[in-house]
């Protein structure tokens, strides 16, 4: 087997590379550092060994033991990641790693990741090369060095011109900054420092070359000196909900959709599962039924994507609906037809059972039939009013949205956030029961409206509910509702 030598990238998740989260998927043995984000550790199996190796600030820098580990578990005939911070051959020690393994003959690979040497500068609107500012950029650690045949001259790089990126450099400012203007640099040379670079808690901070010594800057801090610095394209950090904390309610299967939503618009994203979706409490024999004889159905209606996925899965294939048309609640389920290659014949201008029931066609003959196949627990506004217009219906159980109870400190996260975001009456149900109503964060922003009346029941005050019963405009909802209380 191979011994996988992986950057995980400065921080934000969305820069691991393809063949990074490849190797990661099939992993058996993670050794990784003190990851900035936790889920790149979800990417590998549930079953692989999590072993973390990050070294603590003012502690025992042990890579021999580390070595010694890969060396191990690679003769073993696992296969092995080691996951490191930014890219492993910048300053990660990678080149360490890959002597160990070539010295002992376990086969190895290098996936370069990206670095906070470039990324933080990007992120914060400085790029290190620019036409008639700079043509060259020079990376460096701030560390003094130990054991190096020829320490670093500052003043040569005070002299030559370029840009300057200093990472580990917050602790050693003092020492290198004279040494910089020693050399030639300007008091008034422009200089950015990025902390957290790429994550959601970004800070940037602009001065100048003599100024840096006394600015107020804790690590960990990348540094980019020189005329660059001056320039100012920043757009990370001016996304509508940066610098803010949302917490997503949604079952794990499905959260992903909405937290990526609104990390794209900048949030920090607490997801704290409080509902899980499971089987029908008949084990789904109804559903089974039910689906076997879809043909025989004017209509069948779907009022979620997890009905949709449910139900599909108990049929050989699109011929098993025969004639049937369908119907979807709204865009989102209809999405999820589509996954499997059906098209909604019906989709409501508002994503709501009482538009649904509007849009939807008086029977064609006496006893035209519709199934229904949704949550076990629903309202009955739209079997009922089917029924009233003359429809024999047939509900199925096709799951159950069973509550969950999150960690008393993931609670403590959310209580803290500045908003919620409620896609369904369910999970208002569930994190109600878990957090109480007190434990929510100030602005609490909906879905719709049945989400925002469960939400409203339960003792919440709605800040926001979506124009369009959409993740996209949950999202918007809640850039408003957060800007209105900046």
């Amino acid at each position: 087997m191979t011994v996988y030598l992986v950057g995980a990238g400065p921080g934000d998740p969305g820069l691991l590379t393809v063949r990074a989260a490849e190797v990661l998927a099939r992993a058996e043995v993670v050794l990784h550092d003190r990851l900035s984000s936790a889920a790149l550790l979800d990417l590998a199996p549930a079953a692989a060994e999590r072993i973390d190796v990050g070294k603590r600030p003012g502690g025992p820098v042990d890579q021999e033991a580390i070595n010694e580990l890969l060396v191990a578990r690679g003769r073993a005939g696992h296969c092995v990641v080691r996951l490191k911070g930014g890219d492993p051959f910048v300053f990660g020690r990678g080149g360490e790693e890959a002597l160990a393994l070539l010295r002992a003959g376990v086969a190895f690979e290098v996936v370069p990741g990206v670095s906070a040497a470039v990324a933080a500068p990007a992120y914060a609107g400085v790029p290190l090369t620019h036409r008639g500012l700079s043509t060259s950029f020079t990376v460096l650690t701030g560390h003094r060095e130990h054991g190096a045949d020829r320490p670093t001259d500052w003043e040569a790089l005070g002299r030559a011109g370029g840009t300057i990126v200093v990472l580990m450099g917050v602790a050693h400012r003092d020492s290198f900054v004279p040494r910089l203007m020693a050399g030639g640099l300007a008091p008034d040379t422009p200089v950015l420092a990025v902390r957290w670079g790429t994550r959601p808690d970004q800070r940037s901070l602009r001065t100048t070359l003599a100024a840096l010594p006394h600015a107020d800057l804790e690590p960990p801090v990348t540094i980019v000196i020189g005329p660059v610095a001056g320039l100012d394209l920043a757009w990370f950090e001016r996304r509508p909900l940066f610098g803010r904390t949302v917490v997503v309610t949604r079952a794990p299967h499905q959260a992903a959709a909405l937290s990526g939503l609104l990390r794209a618009a900048g949030a920090d994203v607490v997801e704290v599962a409080t509902i899980a979706v499971a089987e029908p409490s008949d084990a789904g024999s109804g559903l089974r039924a039910a689906a076997a004889r879809a043909a025989s159905y004017d209509w069948v209606v779907f009022t979620s994507a997890n009905a949709v996925t449910r139900f599909t899965a108990c049929l050989h294939d699109a011929r098993g609906f025969g004639t049937a048309r369908l119907a979807a609640i709204g865009p989102g389920t209809a999405e999820a037809l589509a996954r499997r290659g059906l098209v909604a014949d019906l989709v409501p201008d508002r994503f709501v059972a009482e538009s649904l029931l509007d849009a939807f066609p008086d029977p064609p003959t006496p006893g035209a039939a519709v199934l229904l196949p949704r949550a076990s627990t629903g309202r009955s506004v739209l079997p009922d009013g089917l029924r009233a217009r003359g429809w024999r219906v047939d509900v199925v159980e096709a799951y159950r949205t069973d509550p969950v109870t999150p960690p008393a400190s993931l609670l403590a996260r959310a209580a803290a956030a500045d908003a919620v975001a409620f896609a369904s009456a369910s999970s208002v149900t569930g994190y109600v029961a878990a957090a109480g109503p007190a434990g929510a964060p100030p602005v609490v922003a909906c879905i719709g409206p049945v989400t925002a009346a469960a939400a409203a029941a339960a003792g919440l005050t709605v800040s926001a509910t979506a124009a369009e019963a959409t993740l996209d405009g949950l999202v918007a909802a809640v850039v408003e509702a957060l800007r209105l209380v900046r």
